[in-house]
């Protein structure tokens, strides 16, 4: 290294390992297949990052021999194709080449005057346009939608209690706020409820119908029974795409039930919301250009590496106001850097983020939405082309409706609990599928997540014909 520098003396050598690093990546992608889709780290492995603090300086091409040799081999496996145990995009290639220039520049995007910025208002516009939100409305990348659903709520609780809330607290009205969304809601939203100061036991959580959609004559009750007792409905949440099955509810019915209460209509799209891309899809999806705000994940069915999330609010005054502050340092300046019209830090909690936007804004202009639409059809086909393959299978038992790319169920047995666990733990090891458990009106089930654009056909017959003959296993073994 050179000098009181970080950069090097020679450059020339720098690129030759760069172009090293990069070749191990593309081999890495290329030959997904052929890998194990996980495998456990080797207690030895774990132990060597027990070191000590690094003092002194080491060789850049023994650092990244130790990530090839102890860290590539063992992710979480999202990349790969047999991978379906949570909803988790796959990434691209395209994408990481991005992820690589935007830490070339390094930008920080808080605000100020810098074509980064703009990168990320133009991923804006085409979020606007793709969820037909009008021209003002506001929004940003975040680290997923967790967070975005986070600052959902503080949106909807400034909208509710008006400008003191920040800076009185809750007070006497805050306490008495309620939120609604379906029981199968995801659990980052009750999350979200605590660290707002409301209290996860304010978000009303109702039953569902047969299709796991939010039971809308319950919510209608639900409502009612708290204006009888004097609590304060502010918000509505609906979710397109629950993380069990992936039902998608009735939004344009909650978006008129919300016009009708008074209510800010929020929408947890974690990865549902990218259906509008697909035209299968799309249509049931209505209701949901009427929302007041959107949380959805580019990283998920949008492909884009992690961590990508967004937030789309119709209100942009009411957005800036919910988290926007004076600083003597962050004062704007008529020009120069310090210039701008739009720093995203007035319209959330972070003066330091990410370029994010780059490598949504490369997978957007390389691939298109029309191939991004049809690889989010191809999942919903492989998940029904599985529902198909299980409903052949005596030994199986499907536990849910498919509604998009996600399928529940089982090995049928006297104790299918304890044996679909084991089951699932033994196909990880085995490293070619991976699927994930829940629960489904209380039974455990197998879960299949279709989220990544490599699964073909043959992945979801690795599925079923592994976990038939697992299952086998597993009972012989009992009955030995």
């Amino acid at each position: 290294m050179a000098g009181r520098t970080l950069d090097p003396d020679d450059w020339s050598a720098l690129r030759a390992q760069g172009h090293r690093m990069l070749d191990d990546v593309f081999d890495h992608l290329a030959g997904l297949r052929a890998q194990p889709l996980w495998r456990e780290p080797p207690q030895a492995l774990r132990e060597a990052f027990r070191a000590e603090f690094p003092e002194g300086p080491a060789d850049l091409a023994a650092v990244h021999r130790q990530f090839r040799e102890s860290i590539l081999p063992y992710s979480s496996g999202n990349a790969h194709p047999g991978f379906m145990g949570w909803v988790q995009g796959g990434g691209t290639a395209v994408g990481m080449l991005a992820e690589m220039l935007a830490a070339g520049m390094n930008s920080n995007l808080g605000g100020r005057d810098h074509m980064p910025l703009e990168v990320e208002q133009q991923v804006l516009a085409w979020t606007r346009e793709m969820f037909a939100f009008p021209k003002e409305a506001s929004g940003l990348f975040l680290t997923g939608a967790s967070q975005a659903n986070f600052l959902a709520i503080l949106i909807a609780r400034r909208r509710a209690l008006g400008p003191e809330v920040r800076s009185q607290g809750l007070g006497p009205a805050g306490a008495q706020l309620a939120a609604y969304a379906s029981a199968a809601v995801h659990g980052c939203v009750g999350r979200a409820m605590d660290m707002a100061g409301l209290g996860a036991d304010a978000l009303r959580r109702v039953a569902v119908d047969a299709a796991q959609r939010i039971d809308l004559s319950a919510l209608r009750d639900a409502i009612a029974a708290d204006r009888a007792a004097g609590r304060s409905p502010f918000l509505l949440i609906g979710t397109a795409g629950t993380v069990d099955v992936g039902a998608i509810d009735d939004l344009a019915a909650l978006a008129d039930l919300a016009q009708a209460e008074g209510l800010h209509f929020h929408v947890d799209g974690a990865f549902g919301a990218l259906g509008v891309l697909a035209p299968s899809i799309a249509p049931r999806l209505t209701g949901l250009e009427r929302a007041d705000s959107i949380a959805f994940d580019w990283h998920k069915w949008g492909q884009t590496p992690y961590d990508a999330g967004f937030l789309l609010v119709r209100d942009p005054e009411l957005h800036r106001a919910t988290f926007a502050a004076d600083a003597h340092y962050l004062r704007r300046a008529e020009r120069g850097l310090a210039g701008g019209d739009w720093w995203p830090c007035d319209y959330g909690p972070d003066l330091s983020r990410g370029f994010r936007a780059l490598k949504t804004w490369f997978t957007l202009k390389t691939y298109g939405a029309a191939a991004l639409g049809a690889a989010i059809e191809g999942t919903c086909a492989l998940a029904q082309d599985l529902a198909v393959r299980i409903q052949a299978e005596p030994e199986l038992e499907l536990l849910a409706p498919v509604g998009l790319n996600i399928v529940c169920f089982r090995f049928r047995a006297p104790e299918p609990d304890a044996l679909n666990a084991e089951i699932v733990m033994r196909l990880h090891e085995a490293g070619r599928v991976a699927p994930s458990l829940t629960r489904i009106d209380g039974q455990v089930a197998i879960r299949a997540a279709i989220v990544n654009h490599r699964t073909e056909a043959r992945d979801i017959a690795a599925l079923v014909e592994a976990t038939l003959e697992t299952g086998r296993q597993c009972q012989h073994r009992r009955a030995a």
